[in-house]
């Protein structure tokens, strides 16, 4: 087969999914690769090194898409890109189809085999953990005096104590956070609904970790002396209520920070609006935000080598087996596709936008087979079929 390698154009995306490292397990494997002129070049691996790899390097996303079986990058298929999508041809790309009305329908309009790869990554991705570890940062960052925040330093000088700091959500974005932030020396509560997780983070820390179980209520007991206050929930689609709303905002003090990790539009955070790193901090009640959509993006070095990594096996799946026998292999790739040649195989999409959906092991034919197991990938759920 052949394979593509799209140079991503998002604002502020400077992130690549495949180093020439991967280029060359690809073609050792008797694929050819296609990278776009520039593809690596922000997160540090240029041209010449994927050519040496083994990748013929083409100056546009047209030759791109004109020439290449499977087609990758980091983030959304853009508009500009829509009409260069081919027929039968495989992306694989974050999509995040459930916000992404317009852009589903270009995919299923264009009849391609497209997956998601947020919901691909059997062991969580790394950019959970890129994003949680640099969201702690950059709240540390925007609590400086020089950007708006109160300016208390996160461990504390002598007389003056540090940071009280709010974690909601125990997962890998929260507890790569929590790892920064704990060992800067700040003193972290850490909310979430599993007691099992606290137990897990109480264990790990050995109890200088405070836990809570995690509730609007217990929430507004903590903001009063809360200083940074870091959302990493992954708050169901289609949920009217929030965590944190508007009104709770003004139990904080003037010039604590709040960092919505998790970004979600009608999300777990009522005063949240995504940002982006050109401009990545506003003020609201008094609260500095930082919200900006790609934190991963902002070391774009270090998540591309894990990413990528993390990505190769399902590269080599669907170029060395095809589209059903990898997904006969592999429940978390299976999860993830989100269309297949004109039909929505995505169960959220399906629920949060209307449409009728087909289960990727129905459409592909493989129903029958003995399927890799994976749990779904969110707990929308959609009895919404498309009946063949």
């Amino acid at each position: 087969m052949k394979f593509g390698l799209l140079k991503d154009i998002k604002n502020g995306e400077y992130r690549t999914i495949v180093t020439p490292t991967e280029i060359m397990t690809i073609a050792a494997a008797g694929h050819k690769a296609r990278v776009q002129s520039g593809a690596g070049e922000k997160a540090g691996f240029q041209d010449e090194a994927y050519a040496a790899a083994g990748a013929q390097v083409v100056n546009s996303a047209e030759e791109i898409f004109s020439q290449c079986d499977l087609v990758t990058k980091v983030k959304e298929i853009e508009p500009s890109e829509y009409e260069m999508l081919r027929e039968g041809q495989i992306i694989l790309t974050c999509i995040h189809p459930a916000a992404h009305r317009e852009e589903v329908q270009a995919l299923l309009d264009k009849k391609v085999i497209a997956f998601t790869a947020e919901d691909s990554h059997r062991f969580g991705s790394p950019n959970c953990e890129a994003a949680g570890k640099q969201g702690a940062l950059a709240g540390l960052n925007a609590m400086l005096t020089i950007n708006g925040g109160k300016g208390k330093f996160v461990s504390g000088l002598a007389g003056a104590p540090g940071m009280n700091v709010v974690i909601l959500g125990a997962g890998i974005v929260g507890k790569s956070a929590l790892s920064v932030l704990h060992a800067l020396g700040a003193n972290v509560t850490v909310m979430d609904i599993s007691l099992g997780v606290l137990r897990d983070v109480e264990a790990q820390y050995h109890n200088n970790v405070n836990t809570m179980y995690c509730t609007k209520e217990n929430i507004k007991k903590l903001l009063p002396n809360t200083d940074m206050i870091l959302n990493c929930v992954k708050w169901p689609k289609g949920n009217p209520d929030f965590l944190v709303d508007r009104e709770m905002l003004k139990l904080m003090e003037k010039g604590s920070v709040l960092v919505d990790i998790s970004n979600d539009t009608d999300g777990a955070i009522e005063s949240f609006h995504e940002t982006t790193h050109q401009d990545p901090i506003y003020v609201e009640n008094g609260v500095v935000h930082y919200c900006v959509s790609n934190i991963p993006g902002a070391i774009a070095g270090s998540t591309t080598v894990a990413y990528a990594a993390a990505m190769l096996p399902h590269f080599m799946k669907l170029l060395n087996d095809g589209v059903a026998e990898a997904c006969v292999k592999d429940g978390f790739l299976r999860r993830s596709l989100t269309v297949y040649k004109g039909y929505l195989t995505h169960e959220e999409t399906s629920a949060l936008q209307g449409r009728p959906w087909i289960r990727p092991e129905t459409i592909l034919g493989i129903a029958d087979r003995a399927l890799d197991p994976a749990p779904p990938a969110t707990v929308t759920r959609s009895d919404n079929f498309i009946q063949l």
